[in-house]
């Protein structure tokens, strides 16, 4: 099992976008809303800025403006989704392997991970580098499978985004897009995830079904 975590194991939403908007000040541009960003959560932050920025402006520095606030305590400023730990538990106790499997560096998600109690639950943590070798989930996952040998048809992405599901696809890997993150059904539907889940409670049962059909 691979699991997302931005919006799928945790909703990092004060954390993740406060910082953007704190980035965007510190470079002398007016930010949006933060109702209005709820879409930086997911991809690569490096793509996210060339996005908000205006012609000429640079995401290097945006990101690293991002990171300096970021570091400083947002990474900590986020929630766990009710009934999520319980879910995960759950699966944990069927599933023979568990990795998480995020865009967001390593470096963050590692401690993230400990901090927030799902250590014990996971074999290990893969995210991206922060030289952005790694922006594309899909080259984590190629990554997974390559160090732990893992057979992709017999594997299964969990995320709560398009990218999660695309990246999936790439290694002909099925995937369950969770609804209660930041891509909702109509995103994750019309990328073609496997399976959509809509609560966490559900997500053991989902989970147990398409491991009966690999």
């Amino acid at each position: 099992m691979l699991f997302d975590l931005d919006g799928t194991l945790t909703d990092p939403a004060p954390g993740i976008i406060g910082s953007v908007r704190k980035a965007l000040v510190d470079l002398g541009h007016e930010p949006p809303p933060f109702e209005a960003l709820t879409w930086v959560i997911g991809p690569s932050l490096r793509q996210s800025f060339r996005q908000l920025l205006p012609e000429g402006g640079d995401p290097e520095m945006a990101l690293e403006r991002y990171r300096f606030h970021y570091r400083g305590g947002g990474m900590y400023d986020l929630s766990l989704y009710p009934g999520i730990m319980d879910a995960v538990t759950a699966i944990r106790s069927e599933a023979g392997r568990m990795f998480v499997c995020t865009a967001k560096p390593e470096p963050y998600a590692v401690p993230i991970v400990e901090h927030v109690g799902y250590g014990p639950l996971f074999e290990r943590v893969y995210g991206a580098a922060l030289d952005g070798s790694l922006d594309d989930k899909a080259d984590i996952i190629a990554k997974i499978i390559a160090e732990q040998a893992i057979d992709p048809k017999r594997t299964v992405m969990i995320g709560d985004r398009l990218h999660d599901i695309h990246a999936a696809q790439r290694h002909e890997m099925p995937s369950i897009g969770v609804a209660w993150g930041y891509g909702g059904i109509e995103e994750l539907t019309k990328a073609g995830a496997t399976a959509i889940c809509e609560r966490p409670q559900d997500l053991p049962g989902m989970v147990a079904r398409l491991r009966r059909q690999a």
